[in-house]
């Protein structure tokens, strides 16, 4: 009877051990996933205010104008959220960094395929999104600072560099 129970306690001991082991496997795994998810929606952000930087660098070249401390938000705000993703990527083995860039890569590839399917280059004065021929997307959006009217995806005000 003796040997019984102690088998039994044996069992359950490690059936214990082995759980504890799956729970700490099952945190790493999520936490590393929530890492990886939280590189991948920075590079997004880096992407889109990367676009927006180079219109308002346009816009203001175009207008013969400057607005240098606009800019400079603009860059910074690029720069920390890169920071951001180095520190992240730092918690990461190689493998999984490069597996974070590989998607990173592909999700700009295929961004740049849904912007310009055919391969076509666009007319310098004819905005993307005319030539579908389709209206404005989405509502308009005004500045809450100066009441201009900004882009939909806009993270500073181009008239009085607000951050939105």
């Amino acid at each position: 009877m003796m040997d019984a129970e102690k088998w039994k306690d044996t069992i359950l001991a490690k059936s214990r051990e082995y759980m504890e082991i799956g729970v700490s496997v099952a945190s790493d795994l999520t936490e590393k996933g929530k890492t990886q998810a939280k590189i991948l929606s920075n590079q997004a952000k880096i992407s889109r205010a990367q676009r927006q930087l180079g219109a308002l660098v346009y816009s203001l070249a175009k207008g013969n104008e400057e607005n240098q401390p606009l800019v400079d938000k603009y860059i910074d705000m690029i720069d920390s959220i890169e920071q951001e993703n180095r520190q992240l990527k730092a918690k990461l083995t190689p493998t999984e960094a490069d597996e974070v860039e590989h998607v990173v890569q592909t999700e700009a590839d295929l961004a740049d395929v849904m912007a310009d399917p055919a391969g076509e280059e666009q007319p310098a004065d004819e905005p993307a999104d005319a030539q579908d021929g389709q209206e404005a997307g989405p509502a308009k959006k005004f500045c809450p600072q100066c009441g201009a009217e900004v882009a939909p995806d806009a993270l500073f005000c181009n008239k009085c560099g607000a951050q939105l």
